[in-house]
């Protein structure tokens, strides 16, 4: 099973934007100092925009995000673990979800797109940092292993 395949599911889908909301509201607030002030004044910008802007975003971008990582999420079931091996390939998996956003974002306009533009530059650790997270929700509702592929 694909990352992409997993959303047909509807509940499964909507559990993993609830999820990966929450996963993005705990790393904002976590955040420090200037940088960090500056991405929860763009991210409380964002999230006014509308109380469903950000789960909807999320949703939007979801299904883009698991096609992209679905390559190396193929390449960590082969190893064994793929919730793992997005964790130890931070900075391609990071580079991988950024590519994706950063594509969509040309799409926007206004203050969202203005705020992202603003803080892309120091983001990717920020995504960086998030990348267990994310893999541990994608692997919470994907196969994670051989067995799960292809059952007996």
């Amino acid at each position: 099973m694909t990352l992409p395949e997993i959303m047909k599911d509807t509940s499964i889908k909507t559990s993993i934007v609830q999820d990966f909301t929450v996963l993005i509201d705990q790393q904002v607030a976590v955040k420090g100092g200037m940088s960090g002030l500056a991405l929860k004044t763009a991210y409380k910008v964002v999230k006014g925009v509308g109380p469903t802007y950000i789960p909807g975003a999320v949703g939007r971008l979801l299904p883009e995000v698991l096609k992209a990582l679905d390559p190396m999420w193929q390449e960590g079931l082969q190893t064994g673990n793929p919730v793992e091996y997005l964790t130890q390939n931070c900075s391609q998996t990071a580079d991988t979800i950024l590519g994706v956003t950063d594509a969509r974002i040309q799409n926007s306009g206004g203050v969202v797109r203005s705020s992202y533009n603003k803080l892309r530059k120091s983001v990717k650790g920020d995504v960086e940092a998030a990348v267990p997270g994310l893999a541990n929700i994608i692997g919470n509702h994907a196969p994670v292993n051989q067995a799960e592929l292809d059952p007996v």
